[in-house]
C-alpha cells in the first residue's frame, strides 16, 4: 500500500470527488456587473428606437446623461468594449464652432439672451430676424425641489391617458387653444402651459404684426425644465408639430358652466330658458311620449315662438309653452352644450322638411319626464350638474 505523502496525491486519489467543493454563487452583483447592465439598457433602448436617446423625456435624458458621462470614462469604456455592439462608445464630440457648443446643450443652459445675442446682426433691419429670435426662449433646469409638484400632475395626465379619459389631438388655431392651465405635447414631450403674460407691446414689429397680441409664458417640460417662450412662438411650434391634450368630461363641463354666467359684450340682455311641447298633428311626432323642447330666448317666449308652425327647429308645428325661467347674462352656446351633453342618450333623431323642401334635424328636442327636465334646470343654475349625469334605462338623474 503506498503512502501519500502530498496533498496532491490526496486529491489525484479522491475517485468519487469527495474534496471535489465548488464556490457558493453570490446574488450581490459586482461593479462591474452593474456598469455592464446599465450600458445594456442604452443599448436596447438604441436597437428599439434606431437612435440614441434624447432630451425628450425624463426617461432618456437619464440615458442620455449615463451614455455621455461613460464616454468621458476610458477605464469604463474598456470594460464595455466587448458590449459595445452599436458603437456607442466610439462616438467623439469634437468641439468645431460655436454652433456644435449650443447643440451640446442638453439642458438649454446657454439658450439666453446674452449668448444668443451673438448672432444677432446690428444696424440691420430684418422682420424675418426679428421672428427667429423671438421664437428662441430661456430654458432652464429646474430643481428637484421646484419640480416635485409638477411631476405628479404630469404622471396623472399620463395616466389618463393610459386609461382613455383623455386623449391628444393635432393642435390648431393658436388664439383659441392656446390657454393657460392646459397641456400640451410638443415634439412628443409633455409640456404645462402654466401662465400667459400678454402685456408685450409689439412697437418694433411689422405693421402687419402690431395688432397680434404676444409676451412671455410659463412653461413646465416633464424632463423637469422651464422655459419664457413668447406666446407666438409656442404657438408656432405646436402648429408645426404639436398636439392639445384634451381634458376630462367632468373638467369640461365645469368649464362650461363656470362661463354660462360669464359677462361679455354678448351677454348682457336678459333671457328666458324655456321648456316647449309639440302640437304636431305629425303621428310620427305626436305618437311621442314625454317630446319636450328645451332652447333659449333673448326674447319674451311668446314672441319668439309665434312663427313655431313655419320654422323647423319648432318641427314645423305650433308649440305650448310648459316653463319658462328668467335668466341674466346667459351664454346661449355654453347653456345649449351643457344641456345636449346632459341629455345627449334621449336626443331626438328626426329630420324635418322646411316650406323649400330643405331636410333640417332639430337637436333641441329630448324625449325625457317633464319633472326630470325641471330637476336638471335647477342643478345647472346651482352648478351641481356637472356631478350628476342622466341615467335613460333608470329614467332618474344619478350622481357620476
Amino acid at each position: 500500500m503506498s503512502k501519500k505523502k502530498t496533498l496532491e496525491d490526496i486529491f489525484n486519489d479522491d475517485e468519487f470527488g469527495i474534496l471535489d467543493s465548488k464556490p457558493k454563487n453570490s446574488n450581490i452583483k459586482t461593479e462591474d456587473e452593474r456598469l455592464i447592465e446599465s450600458f445594456q439598457e442604452i443599448n436596447s433602448f438604441f436597437e428599439k428606437n434606431n437612435r440614441e436617446p434624447e432630451t425628450t423625456n425624463v426617461t432618456e435624458f437619464k440615458l442620455l446623461s449615463r451614455l455621455k458621462a461613460l464616454r468621458q470614462d476610458g477605464k469604463k469604456i474598456e470594460i464595455l468594449k466587448p458590449f459595445d455592439i452599436n458603437n456607442l462608445l466610439n462616438t467623439k464630440e469634437e468641439i468645431k464652432s460655436v454652433a456644435d457648443i449650443l447643440n451640446s446643450d442638453d439642458l438649454g443652459i446657454l439658450d439666453t439672451d446674452e449668448t444668443l445675442s451673438i448672432f444677432k446682426l446690428k444696424h440691420v433691419s430684418s422682420s424675418k430676424d426679428r421672428a427667429d429670435s423671438d421664437y428662441i426662449a430661456q430654458r432652464k433646469k429646474m430643481s428637484d425641489k421646484d419640480f416635485l409638484p409638477y411631476e405628479s400632475m404630469f404622471k396623472e395626465v399620463h395616466k389618463q391617458l393610459r386609461e382613455r379619459k383623455i386623449s391628444l389631438k393635432k393642435f390648431r388655431n393658436p388664439e383659441k387653444n392656446l390657454i393657460k392651465g392646459n397641456y400640451y405635447v410638443l415634439d412628443g414631450i409633455l409640456l404645462y402651459l402654466e401662465e400667459i403674460d400678454l402685456s408685450r407691446t409689439l412697437e418694433d414689429e411689422p405693421v402687419s404684426d402690431k395688432n397680434r397680441k404676444d409676451g412671455r409664458t410659463r412653461i413646465i417640460f416633464e424632463n423637469g425644465t422651464m422655459s419664457n417662450m413668447l406666446y407666438r412662438s409656442i404657438g408656432k411650434q405646436l402648429l408645426e408639430n404639436g398636439h392639445l391634450v384634451t381634458k376630462t368630461e367632468i373638467e369640461t363641463s365645469k368649464e362650461l358652466f363656470n362661463n354660462v354666467n360669464a359677462v361679455n359684450e354678448d351677454d348682457l340682455e336678459t333671457g328666458w330658458i324655456y321648456i316647449l311641447k309639440s302640437k304636431s298633428t305629425n303621428q310620427e311626432i305626436a305618437s311621442i311620449k314625454n317630446l319636450y323642447k328645451i332652447g333659449y330666448s333673448t326674447v319674451p317666449v311668446p314672441e319668439r315662438v309665434k312663427n313655431a308652425a313655419k320654422e323647423p327647429t319648432y318641427l314645423m308645428a305650433d308649440v305650448q309653452i310648459i316653463e319658462a325661467y328668467k335668466t341674466y347674462n346667459l351664454n346661449t352656446q355654453k347653456f345649449e352644450q351643457l344641456i345636449q351633453r346632459f341629455f345627449a342618450e334621449v336626443c331626438l333623431n328626426v329630420d324635418i322638411h322646411d316650406d323649400k323642401g330643405r331636410r333640417i334635424t332639430p337637436r333641441e328636442w329630448f324625449v325625457v319626464p317633464l319633472d326630470i327636465i325641471n330637476k336638471s334646470i335647477e342643478l345647472l343654475i346651482t352648478g351641481e350638474i356637472v356631478n350628476y349625469r342622466y341615467d335613460a334605462t333608470n329614467i332618474e338623474i344619478v350622481e357620476k
